[in-house]
């Protein structure tokens, strides 16, 4: 069962990265009119899936219960997702003194910003500043995402008894979904 799933796992991070430099070949080239909920899909296979079996196995390997095994599943699946999004929002919550900063046109803000806005607004501001997305609702609503994921995550782990290995996982929770 470990096996399986740790395989699984690394089927999906292939199948994520693959997806995500057949798309692009530069960080910041406008892939298709992903949206939201696709992007979701490629973060979990590209970035949570691994994190997300691993919790899963390790409970398997203890011996735990079904149940126990989809908690910890869930806390590295939504932990996961809120470090990805904590990554793609740092360009526009980070205080810097530098007038632009680099971000991805394929990052949650921007994908949120684009939905919002519609493909075609979106396409004529992907020219203009940054700070078209840092004024819009896409920064603000990845911040809501990330910390829903963050409590989600959260969730998970009071499944779990108390013990300084939990409060440590919490702790990486409270470290991504917090902003300045």
């Amino acid at each position: 069962q470990v096996v399986e799933l740790i395989s699984s796992a690394i089927g999906d991070l292939v199948q994520g990265i693959y997806y995500e430099n057949s798309k692009s070949s530069e960080e910041n080239c406008l892939t298709d009119d992903i949206g939201i909920s696709r992007w979701k899909e490629q973060v979990f296979l590209s970035h949570s899936a691994l994190l997300a079996k691993s919790c899963q196995a390790a409970m398997e390997l203890a011996k735990h219960s079904a149940e126990i095994q989809d908690m910890a599943f869930q806390y590295g699946k939504h932990m996961s997702m809120s470090h990805k999004l904590h990554s793609d929002l740092q360009p526009f919550v980070r205080e810097s003194s530098s007038d632009t900063i680099a971000f991805s046109l394929n990052s949650a803000p921007a994908i949120l910003h684009q939905e919002f806005r519609g493909r075609e607004a979106w396409l004529k501001q992907i020219r203009e500043l940054q700070e078209a997305i840092k004024a819009g609702k896409g920064v603000t609503s990845a911040i809501d995402l990330c910390r829903c994921h963050g409590n989600r995550a959260l969730a998970a782990l009071e499944r779990f008894p108390p013990s300084e290995a939990r409060d440590a996982l919490a702790n990486i929770v409270y470290a991504v979904t917090r902003f300045p």
